[in-house]
């Protein structure tokens, strides 16, 4: 008998949305028939591999940023299209396309992530918090999915997206401004750069957003799962 599989509705609010899905629906019909969503996630890999290398190969020279933006776009290329061109063809498959979505996304992120901090652009400590705190974010999504069929892909109108065109943005703005991203502030008796700095600001908005979502998810859950009285 087939099993039958209730999908999580896919919660998608980010400033970009609207375009982004019209983009990918129009790619996604363009795509040659060869082509599958394994092998698109496997692009949007070889993308997060293409874009810690950028970072880490800045120890040698700042132009390695263009390939680490390169490497965004090769990511979002591949990782925003697999999903879509399963439902453009009506392949989907929810349990192992959520199973790869989700381990895929956990090593793009470590190598992005990593891949900052080995550059002499961030601390490593700084990227690897950032990084545990998407992790964090992740994991809540997953039980919400599972509890609430609810599958959040933004929080305050970001998604992985507006992230990336950002990180872009910032690489063009050091590359072409060496000055700027060799540049070090003093903070509370830190030496930190301008991507250090912005490592903080994205940890604590990450952090708040997490707490925030928390709170209110376990108020929610409480109303709907309320204590029982013992005999």
């Amino acid at each position: 008998m087939e099993q039958k599989i209730n999908q999580a509705e896919r919660i998608q609010t980010s400033i970009i949305n609207a375009a982004e899905r019209k983009a990918l629906v129009w790619l996604a019909h363009r795509q040659p028939r060869w082509v599958n969503s394994d092998m698109l996630t496997a692009v949007g890999v070889f993308g997060a591999f293409l874009t810690g290398l950028g970072f880490f190969l800045t120890r040698y020279d700042l132009s390695w940023l263009w390939l680490s933006s390169a490497g965004l776009v090769v990511n979002w290329y591949g990782d925003s299209l697999d999903g879509t061109l399963a439902r453009v063809r009506n392949q989907q498959r929810p349990l192992y396309g959520y199973y790869l979505d989700h381990t895929v996304d956990c090593i793009n992120e470590a190598l992005m992530f990593v891949g900052a901090g080995l550059s002499p652009l961030m601390n490593l400590d700084l990227a690897l918090a950032a990084f545990i705190l998407y992790l964090f974010l992740t994991i809540n999504v997953s039980i919400n999915a599972h509890l609430k069929s609810e599958f959040r892909l933004t929080y305050a109108k970001l998604g992985p997206t507006e992230f990336r065109l950002l990180i872009v943005i910032a690489n063009t703005i050091l590359v072409t401004s060496p000055s700027i991203a060799t540049a070090t502030y003093t903070l509370l008796g830190f030496t930190l750069t301008l991507l250090d700095i912005i490592a903080i600001v994205v940890i604590a908005l990450l952090a708040c957003i997490y707490l925030i979502t928390v709170i209110s998810d376990a108020r929610n859950y409480a109303r709907i799962d309320p204590p029982h009285k013992g005999n």
